[in-house]
């Protein structure tokens, strides 16, 4: 959208993440206008990291009561590059498919930044995280504390279909899967009810082209059951010394 040259100028700077990833999650945003400055945080009780960089800027975005010339500087290649370049816009004219076959990931997420970018001239800068950035520091300081506030809310659009846990706020009554699974300890089992503990993996050799494992999952004392959920999965891509090679 073009707006006139004398409509405000606005920068935000937004981080985001989740620890571990996906796990906890939280944003933070500083937008500045002049003298006029705002900061903006939420956290997620169940998130990743990519997402909360997206809602960090969405919320800077969403916040401007009015259109602008805006500067959105952001530590998050995923997100410069993809707006930057076109591409956010190409996955939404193909569907939200960012190939043939490949969907693109985050497309509610996605949507949502390219419906709030509509009213303004928006500019996106990479910044390098944690060298110093005075405001991306800020940001990553708002995040940290969002991540750590009591009872957070569940970030519904948050599923993971190909593995273990889905987020159930998105599901219509009576047609739950039954591979959603509780994403945390003490969260009742699927099964029988019983409180869920966290156990650690057995220390196992890996195997020929194995390329992740879980260092822990969640386990039933009621019913015995075991639950491999997304936050314990650790990638094999570098070694790990925490497994055995293979011999």
């Amino acid at each position: 959208m073009t707006v006139d040259q004398k409509q405000p100028e606005v920068q935000i700077y937004t981080d985001g993440g989740a620890d571990p990833n996906p796990g906890r999650g939280g944003y933070g945003v500083v937008l500045i206008s002049g003298t006029h400055r705002k900061e903006l945080s939420g956290g997620y009780r169940l998130t990743t990291n990519n997402r909360m960089e997206l809602l960090a800027v969405i919320a800077g975005l969403e916040a401007l009561k009015k259109p602008s010339w805006v500067t959105v500087f952001s530590d998050s290649r995923y997100i410069v590059d993809a707006m930057s370049r076109g591409a956010a816009l190409r996955w939404r004219g193909n569907g939200w498919m960012r190939t043939q076959k490949a969907k693109a990931k985050n497309a509610d997420l996605w949507e949502r930044l390219l419906t709030a970018s509509e009213s303004h001239v928006v500019t996106f800068e990479w910044v390098p995280g944690h060298r110093g950035v005075v405001e991306n520091e800020r940001c990553d300081q708002l995040a940290g504390l969002a991540m750590k506030v009591a009872d957070p809310p569940d970030d519904t659009g948050y599923v993971l279909a190909d593995t273990a846990w889905v987020s159930l706020a998105d599901l219509p009554p009576r047609q739950v899967p039954s591979r959603a699974l509780p994403p945390s300890a003490g969260e009742p089992c699927r099964k029988c009810d019983t409180p869920l503990v966290k156990q650690a993996s057995k220390r196992k050799k890996r195997k020929p082209g194995q390329q992740f494992y879980y260092e822990w999952y969640l386990y039933c004392p009621g019913c015995k059951s075991m639950y491999m959920v997304e936050a314990g999965k650790r990638s094999l891509v570098v070694d790990d010394p925490l497994l055995d090679r293979p011999g």
